[in-house]
Formats: structure tokens, sequence, C-alpha cells
């Protein structure tokens, strides 16, 4: 298994993550603890995969809970009222997962590293287990002290 993301390559995710988190849904969030995580999902679980391509390259995962993707798609909307994870929620949150990394790779290019991204994909269920050849950094993000998203960076510089 190949090394996690250099440290100092983290930082373009969480802001471009906090900033257009908050924008968007008018959430404050704070960073949690980072921690090597495997991806394992034994709950109801909602993911959103986008693929890194360039001087970086691997998966980035924004994982939440059902409850929590629902809140944050509501917020996204204006705060109509999402049931349930349907296709017009889903479109809503990987609109929010385009945002975030389209604006991360503005940050990185500012910093000279040049970086793609693919579109998002979906994934939404119970016992979720997913492998990729790079370790996972999990990054909690916090709104009242409660986990609302996690971002998985599963990254290499190359």
């Amino acid at each position: 298994m190949m090394q996690a993301l250099d440290v100092k390559h983290i930082n373009p995710f969480l802001q471009s993550s906090i900033s257009v988190i908050e924008m968007t849904t008018q959430s404050k969030l704070a960073v949690g603890k980072p921690v090597i995580a495997k991806l394992e999902f034994p709950n109801d679980t909602f993911i959103l995969q986008v693929g890194v391509t360039g001087v970086l390259k691997g998966q980035v995962l924004l994982v939440m809970n059902d409850e929590n993707a629902k809140q944050m798609a509501s917020r996204m909307m204006m705060g109509m009222a999402v049931n349930e994870l349907d296709e017009m929620a889903c479109s809503a949150l990987g609109e929010l997962s385009n945002m975030i990394m389209g604006n991360a790779a503005t940050l990185f290019s500012a910093q000279e590293i040049f970086m793609d991204i693919t579109p998002p994909i979906t994934m939404h269920g119970t016992n979720l287990r997913l492998q990729m050849d790079v370790q996972a950094l999990k990054i909690p993000m916090l709104e009242g002290g409660e986990e609302k998203i996690s971002i998985y960076l599963c990254v290499k510089k190359e």
C-alpha cells in the first residue's frame, strides 16, 4: 500500500471544504482530529467519490450518514424538505463535491500544483467497504461538536 498524501497538501482540501460547505449550507464547521482509517462503513452511509489526476493522484471521499446527507441537501436547496436521498438530493450533493474539489484544484494551482478532477460518483448503503492503493486519511468536519461530514483523502503526489 502506498503512503498517504503529504501533510503540506492537506490544507487546500480542508480550506475548500470548509468555505464551500459554509457558503452553500450556512453551516459553521470545525476540523476534527485526522486519523488513518479503513474504508469500511457499517451504518447507512452516503459517499461522494471524486477522482484526482495530475500531480496529485487518487480519490477523495466525502462521507456522511444518511440524516446528515439529507440535512445538507435540504440546506443547499434553500430549506426544501428532503425526506429521502432521491435523484434531486443526490444531484445537489454531487454539485457540492464538484464545488469543493474545483475550489481545491484552484487553491493547489496557486501553489503550482496542477490537478484535474473526475465527475463525482455517489454511493449509498449499509456495510459499504472500499479498497484503494493509497492509505486513507480521515478528517472529520464538526458542527457543534458533532461529526457532520468526513473527508477521506486517498491521494498521493506523483
